[in-house]
């Protein structure tokens, strides 16, 4: 394991902001890790129970020791933010809420690391405000569409619907057990955690069930739009992804003109879980060069 000197906390690093943007007024909760001139917002899945720190909580402090601002953000209708139903595009609104929140807290420029719906999210912010990205590193998501190899909607994302539907510890087993390659990693305090997170929350698992009526189409594919995007990429995969399977990956790498790719094997949907210390090395060393 990598040493690190800074361990941080959820609690001290918790924080809540209104954030006004266009026809939304929400608080959204983040957490606010480190300090540096350059700041890496991470953008967390759309997983029932998820939140910025529990699909991150293996990076922030070795982000932090490399003297970077960390930013965590509860998307809203997860986490400790207030819950919405997102009839729309779910990214736009992420990434709307993400510009609302940096202008809150007087961020200009950041780095965009997301994964799942977190990529998502990231590149429609990029698309929105080209300016306010410095680097993104996008896994297992970025654009919609469908895989030219795998029928759609994928098992895991089936499974993942139907937990919300029926959030039980079975359920919720279920669809971990797809989500990563090395269920092994999979403790039952992990999954206790997840559930309590999940239970916690159930005008969040309503809405996201009304979101999924109201708009089934939650991610569009912006894959005509990625030439757009100039920023430095990094597109990072789990080969045995079972959620969003690579040739998403590819397509990225295709559409956006500035964008390499690395695939992890014996890796599932969580590459910055399953392969942490790997993934904390080599995102640092590409925001560093």
């Amino acid at each position: 394991m990598t040493a690190t000197t800074n361990v941080q906390s959820e609690a001290a690093t918790s924080r809540l902001v209104r954030v006004k943007e266009g026809n939304l007024d929400l608080q959204v909760h983040y957490n606010d890790a480190g300090q540096g001139d350059e700041t890496v917002v991470m953008l967390h899945g759309s997983g029932p129970g998820a939140s910025g720190w529990a699909n991150f909580n293996r990076n922030i402090d070795a982000f932090v020791d490399a003297g970077y601002r960390v930013i965590l953000m509860d998307c809203p209708g997860w986490g400790k933010s207030d819950s919405i139903v997102c009839s729309s595009s779910r990214s736009e609104l992420n990434a709307r809420v993400l510009k609302g929140l940096l202008d809150a807290i007087g961020i200009g420029r950041v780095h965009v690391v997301g994964n799942s719906m977190g990529g998502h999210s990231a590149v429609a912010f990029a698309l929105a405000n080209p300016e306010r990205v410095g680097k993104l590193v996008l896994m297992g998501g970025g654009t919609g569409g469908p895989s030219q190899f795998v029928p759609m909607p994928t098992e895991g994302i089936k499974l993942l619907q139907g937990l919300y539907r029926e959030p039980t510890l079975e359920n919720l087993k279920r669809m971990l057990n797809v989500f990563v390659f090395d269920t092994g990693t999979l403790t039952e305090e992990l999954m206790h955690t997840r559930l309590d997170n999940m239970l916690a929350r159930r005008d969040h698992l309503e809405n996201f069930v009304k979101s999924l009526a109201a708009n089934p189409k939650q991610f569009p594919d912006v894959g005509p739009r990625l030439g757009e995007i100039s920023a430095p990429t990094l597109v990072i995969w789990g080969r045995d992804d079972r959620f969003v399977p690579m040739d998403v990956g590819l397509r990225l790498v295709w559409g956006m003109p500035n964008a390499d790719l690395h695939v992890f094997g014996r890796c599932g949907h969580w590459a910055q879980w399953e392969h942490a210390d790997k993934f904390n090395r080599m995102v640092l060393e590409f925001f560093g060069h």
